[in-house]
């Protein structure tokens, strides 16, 4: 039986990024998109990943790339294993990084041997538990020689969570930590079945979806200021630990308390 790891780090440095070691991983990810860059280092196996119409397979010494809030999933067959280490990079930081510029990913497979160095050099100074101004000051450097030679400004919005819809007012305010789908249903003055149709082509998510990231989302920020599990379960809308354990492990690839653990230990 293959044995798998993943180590998940807290960063100080760098607007607090996030990064994610694993080996032999072997999870299927929903339909979904993130608030970050996400830099992937794959080191074994194939990353598989669908992005809109394109179906992709990031293999050993390519850099995955997906866009802040580019909606994608990651197929698994069961007999898959892959190892890869993830960067989360905030929007600012890479903005900075890329001199003021709003850098899009259209190619999200690269292969590029030096810059694959160059990023697996720092990933190994965040497994060693370096976090000072080198490696930002490496990082910075790396995500802006990846900027120049692989982003576009002119951004394809196509497979990006869609803000200017139909929804955009009612995903600014909805209390996605309460939802409901009939009233939710009732405020656009039509049935369930057609707002999960509208909702879905607006976003290119399910409202369940929709709701459980949003919810994940502000339970990182809850763990963070020092929250306990079960208080940010049932506060959000969880049943319990393991419920909540189950969804958020579902879309981030690692349990609630692994983060929290991650979370704490950058405060000391």
């Amino acid at each position: 039986m293959i044995k798998a790891f993943s180590k998940f780090h807290k960063l100080t440095s760098c607007d607090g990024l996030e990064a994610l070691a694993t080996r032999n991983y072997n999870i299927s990810f929903p339909l979904h998109f993130h608030q970050t860059y996400n830099i992937s280092l794959v080191y074994e196996g194939a990353f598989r990943t669908k992005v809109g119409e394109k179906s992709l397979c990031a293999l050993p010494g390519s850099i995955l790339i997906t866009n802040p809030l580019e909606i994608h999933s990651n197929p698994c067959e069961s007999d898959e294993f892959a190892s890869f280490f993830t960067f989360y990079v905030s929007p600012d930081f890479f903005r900075r990084a890329a001199s003021g510029q709003n850098a899009f990913f259209r190619d999200n497979v690269i292969y590029d041997a030096m810059l694959f160095d160059k990023l697996h050099k720092i990933a190994l100074q965040i497994e060693n538990d370096s976090n000072g101004e080198n490696l930002e000051y490496e990082l910075n450097a790396t995500l802006n020689e990846l900027s120049f030679k692989y982003a576009f400004t002119d951004t394809d919005q196509s497979n990006l969570i869609n803000n200017n819809s139909l929804f955009e007012e009612y995903l600014a305010n909805e209390d996605f930590e309460k939802f409901s789908l009939d009233q939710s249903a009732k405020q656009f003055g039509i049935d369930k079945f057609k707002f999960l149709r509208l909702f879905k082509s607006q976003t290119g998510l399910t409202p369940n979806n929709y709701v459980i990231l949003k919810r994940i989302e502000k339970s990182k920020e809850m763990l963070y200021s020092g929250h306990d599990l079960l208080g940010t379960a049932i506060d959000l809308g969880f049943y319990d630990i393991p419920h909540f354990s189950k969804h958020f492990k579902k879309f981030t690839g690692i349990a609630p308390s692994v983060y929290s653990s991650a979370v704490v230990s950058t405060k000391k």
